[in-house]
């Protein structure tokens, strides 16, 4: 089973994953995320903080997603284990969208067609959400250097792309409300994992 952790910047993803790291060690999960789980990934992490051209870092995130699918999930979803990763594809679509759309006429059909074939969608994706502003105000406490992505104007647009991809697939997507205390999402997130597991 692949499970995903989705949302904006400043959400509580990170805090989320160690919360669920904790709380499911008995299912021995996979915990992974992308970029960062492939050599790759420490690449496009280099991208990012440079500010390489929108089409080579939408490039290098789909590169690191083939290689992670590859020598990470791939492997683990064979030997049925659970796997949770922080970011996945809807992340790509979500955020490489935005930063495309000045220069694709549609970036979002563009990214979903390089994907086409191959990706594995998720089982089941937990999508964090949360006031923009409390997201920003988060991110400035920190961090003392700002991504490019961490834009108020940019994540809510990202926050909208996520929100009309959890309208469109209803059924895999799960929204929480990142303002709630992080220890009733972490136990909430766990709870509905197991539940998925045992059916």
């Amino acid at each position: 089973m692949l499970i995903t952790i989705e949302g904006i910047d400043g959400t509580g993803k990170s805090t989320l994953i160690r919360n669920l790291t904790e709380n499911l060690i008995d299912l021995g999960p996979v915990i992974t995320r992308e970029p960062g789980s492939t050599w790759i990934g420490e690449q496009v992490r280099r991208g990012i903080a440079e500010e390489i051209d929108p089409v080579a870092e939408a490039l290098l995130f789909t590169a690191d997603h083939a290689a992670h699918i590859r020598d990470v999930i791939r492997p683990a979803l064979s030997e049925g284990k659970v796997v949770i990763s922080d970011r996945y594809s809807d992340s790509r679509y979500a955020y490489q969208s935005v930063t495309l759309d000045s220069i694709l006429p549609d970036a979002l059909g563009w990214l979903e067609a390089v994907h086409r074939g191959w990706t594995i969608v998720p089982d089941h994706t937990y999508l964090l959400t949360i006031p923009v502003e409390e997201a920003m105000k988060r991110l400035s406490n920190d961090r003392d250097t700002a991504e490019h992505f961490e834009k108020a104007d940019i994540l809510t647009r990202v926050q909208k792309n996520y929100l009309t991809a959890a309208e469109r697939d209803p059924e895999r997507f799960v929204i929480v409300d990142a303002m709630l205390e992080k220890e009733k999402i972490g136990n909430f997130v766990a709870d509905s994992i197991r539940q998925f597991v045992k059916r």
